[in-house]
């Protein structure tokens, strides 16, 4: 299975979810490898085999539309699922059946599941623990026998990609041959590829971030400035590193590309879903109104309902986090959340080194 860095790879690989994102990676894929792009929707998947054409982006001719997760199973060893982080247990519960354990499979969902006891529901519950949360890699370990796991995370808005912009992006696994098979696969002229160990820490910096993502927004919609921006920045590494800690990452996952890259570029782009989220609430939108209107999930705001859960049960200071359940799901106008926040007693710059 491992490849050196003059082979290429032969066999096809696939992208389950045909998404931005995923129509994305199906594309970098492609350069090298055959690759089959999976739909859910058979109109989807008759329009892009006709149209070479999906949210905008032209297809790669190596990229083949299928509906079909036996085949996909049976013809690729390196499976890329890339689906909304609440579908994504019942897609792998789909894909289950056809997975061997020489399958390696890289996700590159930036979102948790919530695994609790039958007949209850995220509402029933004041606080969470770790015990009942999920990431994408776990959930992967317990719907299949796939051992080889990995993700992707990190600086990488669709848009830009799609225009050849240069980018990056972290394969993280436990295991070196998933890295380097991801770095293999993906890594171009105009789009580099690291590889981190702490997959568990690397899952959660992408998770994480989503939340100050959706404060940058609503900063932007208040028409705030770049001290704003950088203070935001700063203290939501800071509450993100608290979070990933008490949750089993490691604090070198939230410093790099993954980290402090994808932070950046999320809490300082329009392209991106949770920020755009954030804008339209401060600008007097009401939130179920905004999730009706956009094509695609904002992963923040369900990882929000869940922090909040969390912050509760381990004790946590996690005030940008708890400001932004109150203007999400409690009324609380954007321009109180900031005051709150503003009198917030910081006493310490850095205290997690």
């Amino acid at each position: 299975m491992a490849m050196t860095s003059n082979q290429k790879y032969n066999k096809p690989v696939a992208v389950i979810g045909a998404g931005s994102f995923g129509s994305v990676i199906a594309n970098l894929l492609a350069q090298q490898s055959e690759v089959l792009l999976y739909a859910r929707d058979p109109a989807v998947v008759e329009k892009i085999a006709h149209t070479r054409e999906h949210r905008g982006q032209a297809l790669n001719r190596n990229i083949t539309p299928t509906g079909d997760l036996m085949h996909i199973a049976n013809s690729c060893d390196v499976i890329f699922p890339i689906v909304p982080s609440s579908a994504f247990r019942q897609v792998m519960q789909q894909l289950s059946p056809y997975l061997h354990p020489y399958h390696i499979l890289i996700h590159g969902t930036k979102g948790l599941d919530i695994n609790l006891p039958e007949g209850t529901n995220l509402d029933d519950q004041p606080k969470l623990s770790r015990e009942y949360i999920r990431t994408m890699s776990e959930v992967i370990t317990e719907e299949s026998v796939v051992v080889r796991i990995g993700c992707l995370a990190g600086p990488n808005l669709a848009g830009e990609m799609a225009a050849g912009q240069p980018a990056a992006t972290v394969v993280a696994s436990r295991f070196k041959e998933v890295i380097d098979i991801g770095e293999q696969l993906l890594r171009s002229d105009n789009f580099q590829v690291y590889g981190n160990y702490d997959l568990i820490g690397i899952e959660l910096a992408g998770v994480l971030k989503n939340i100050i993502a959706i404060a940058s927004g609503a900063l932007s919609g208040l028409g705030l400035g770049d001290n704003a921006l950088g203070l935001l920045i700063s203290r939501g590494m800071v509450e993100m590193i608290y979070l990933g800690k008490a949750l089993g990452g490691n604090v070198e996952a939230f410093l790099g590309l993954a980290g402090i890259g994808d932070l950046v570029a999320t809490c300082s782009s329009t392209q991106s879903r949770n920020f755009t989220v954030g804008y339209r609430l401060a600008r007097g939108e009401q939130l179920d109104d905004v999730i009706a209107s956009m094509e695609e999930v904002a992963e923040g705001v369900n990882t929000i309902r869940i922090t909040k859960k969390l912050i509760s049960h381990y004790k946590l200071r996690a005030p940008i986090t708890e400001a932004l359940h109150e203007v999400l799901f409690e009324g609380m106008p954007a321009e109180r959340a900031l005051q709150f926040l503003m009198r917030y007693p910081y006493n310490v710059d850095i205290d997690f080194i």
